[in-house]
């Protein structure tokens, strides 16, 4: 996957953010092992001594997985108000390289243009991409009474379908994958993101790569037809997808809800969605050419035919600086981001209740909690 590609905040929630103030509480038990793992990467102060306001702004694929980690990092400092954002990873990398918040979520890495800028955002240092959330991206279809857990669709169908080719449920291709299933004539309704946004990049990337030249477009976070049924940030496809009979979308798979899903084809087997197959994939998977220690980007193999994988998945980072110009944003944001990719942050957004996402495996966080650790002070 090719994942290269301003309000002001000062002391209170972004106007329209999450605001997940920390006030959310978790049990006794949780916070002392929270502390625990969380605190490895501080070096400038000790559990429970901080303070102060950490904004963050971006992908709304995180915004279950980031009600969590708030949650718990409130265990370990309570003293910190932490918000968030869940307006789009675009509109999240805009406002970090503004300065209008200290880090940002974003389904997609960032460009070789916000790469050269992060590096006067960041008091002359660098931005840190770390992939801490690993999510599969569901196609959702509202199509009442179908009676199948899941409808077997591979990538070549799902372009045609999404570029408005195939127009009916009852479709030959469609049929052929399905044969054991009533399909009715409904008229199909492709809905796409409104928003810039990195699940649309990860889902258009997955059917350029798998579609075996299905699918005409370049992997973009905007959606490359015009026209059609839209929804802005991830609550808003799935509103537009449930409202819609016939209509069929993607959305992180945390949010699919009581909507039908697609089991995607990966060599000769159809493989719904999991946790566990997104990992398969991420784990089998090369980092991209321009990684580096601190920018932890990962390659996707979308034409992955290994059994049980689902390489329809997105890898979401955590953008932050490796310089700050305040003593408390480099004690908050090292506190946050170490509780986040600890294995207590981690197994808190795999739970089913929260997020469900994929933990990140112990190598993968030891990389990551190294390039937290080399936060620093201007100067």
């Amino acid at each position: 996957m090719n994942l290269n590609r301003r309000s002001r905040w000062g002391g209170v929630a972004v106007v329209g953010a999450l605001a997940l103030t920390l006030g959310a509480c978790s049990s006794s038990s949780e916070s002392s092992s929270s502390a625990s793992n969380a605190t490895g990467g501080q070096s400038s102060a000790a559990a429970g001594s901080l303070s102060g306001q950490l904004a963050g702004s971006g992908a709304s694929s995180q915004e279950k997985a980031m009600e969590g980690w708030v949650a718990g990092f409130n265990d370990q400092e309570p003293g910190v108000t932490v918000t968030y954002d869940p307006q789009g990873s675009g509109a999240g990398r805009e406002q970090f390289l503004s300065g209008a918040v200290q880090f940002a979520g974003s389904d997609a890495a960032l460009s070789d243009e916000e790469i050269a800028s992060a590096k006067e955002r960041c008091f002359g240092g660098e931005a840190l991409e770390l992939p801490v959330y690993v999510s599969p991206i569901a196609v959702i279809y509202n199509l009442p009474g179908l009676g199948a857990e899941h409808l077997n669709l591979d990538a070549a169908t799902l372009a045609k379908i999404f570029a408005g080719e195939i127009t009916t449920w009852d479709d030959k291709a469609i049929a052929e994958q399905n044969p054991d299933v009533k399909l009715p004539s409904t008229a199909i309704i492709p809905v796409h993101r409104s928003d810039e946004s990195g699940t649309t990049e990860n889902f258009t990337d997955y059917l350029e790569k798998a579609s075996d030249g299905a699918w005409t477009h370049e992997a973009s976070g905007t959606w490359p037809i015009d026209g059609g049924q839209s929804g802005a940030k991830t609550q808003g496809m799935v509103d537009t997808v449930s409202g819609a009979e016939g209509a069929i979308g993607y959305a992180d798979a945390s949010r699919a809800g009581d909507l039908g899903t697609v089991a995607i084809k990966v060599g000769d087997d159809y493989v719904p969605y999991s946790a566990e197959a997104a990992a398969k994939v991420v784990d089998a998977s090369p980092r991209a050419a321009n990684a580096t220690s601190n920018r932890l980007v990962v390659e996707l193999d979308r034409k992955t035919t290994e059994a049980g994988a689902y390489p329809l998945v997105l890898v979401s980072y955590e953008i932050a600086c490796s310089v700050y110009d305040k003593q408390a944003d480099v004690d908050n944001v090292k506190a946050f981001l170490t509780y986040v990719a600890s294995s207590e942050g981690q197994a808190r957004a795999a739970d089913a209740a929260v997020a469900g996402s994929a933990p990140i495996s112990s190598a993968l966080s030891a990389e990551v909690q190294s390039a937290i650790d080399s936060i620093k002070l201007a100067g």
